[in-house]
């Protein structure tokens, strides 16, 4: 075996390890200063506008595309779910208050059976304006959607300025969604 190869055979698993050391390093970092998120997922959405689509409707509500959320009247969320799951049934408490408080909450069901999402939305209310559904999964890839649920805060131009992979609480909210509804508002 030649000396470079055998160098090579070295280094490369000593880099990796450096790396994962780096990696690790830095997850500690953020968890002692308690800003350590694993629901902050990066996002090529963030400080765009969303990619071109349309979505008809379902259970008698209206669907929309990318062009109704160019410049909405005020912030609103897009919040992606379906009926089968279980993080979304934990977060439908949540949403049903925000809406109550007024914020807009536009939905897309995600790879979802009308029937279910009929029961789902009667079982658990129904905090969207407008819902529409991405039978095929099509529109969630072109959003980078990692999973449901998964939330979009957009502004009043049209502009995506925060998403979050996960249930929305009480600690997600005040944390992350208030103080973006106080600055965008």
């Amino acid at each position: 075996m030649s000396p470079l190869r055998r160098r090579l055979l070295f280094g490369i698993p000593l880099a990796l390890a450096v790396a994962g050391g780096e990696a690790f390093y830095v997850i500690l970092r953020r968890m002692q200063a308690n800003n350590y998120d694993p629901h902050a997922l990066p996002s090529p959405l963030l400080g765009k506008r969303p990619p071109a689509f349309a979505l008809p409707g379902t259970n008698g509500m209206q669907g929309f595309a990318n062009t109704d959320l160019a410049a909405p009247p005020k912030p609103m969320l897009v919040n992606w779910f379906a009926s089968w799951c279980v993080p979304c049934l934990q977060e439908a408490p949540m949403l049903a208050k925000l809406a109550a408080e007024g914020l807009t909450i536009w939905g897309i069901a995600y790879e979802d059976d009308t029937q279910a999402l009929a029961q789902f939305l009667q079982q658990n209310g129904n905090p969207y304006q407008r819902l529409a559904t991405d039978a095929a999964g099509t529109t969630a890839i072109n959003w980078g959607v990692y999973g449901v649920p998964e939330t979009y805060f957009i502004d009043k131009t049209g502009i995506v300025r925060w998403r979050y992979a996960g249930a929305l609480t009480d600690d997600v909210v005040a944390r992350y969604l208030n103080p973006l509804l106080a600055k965008y508002s």
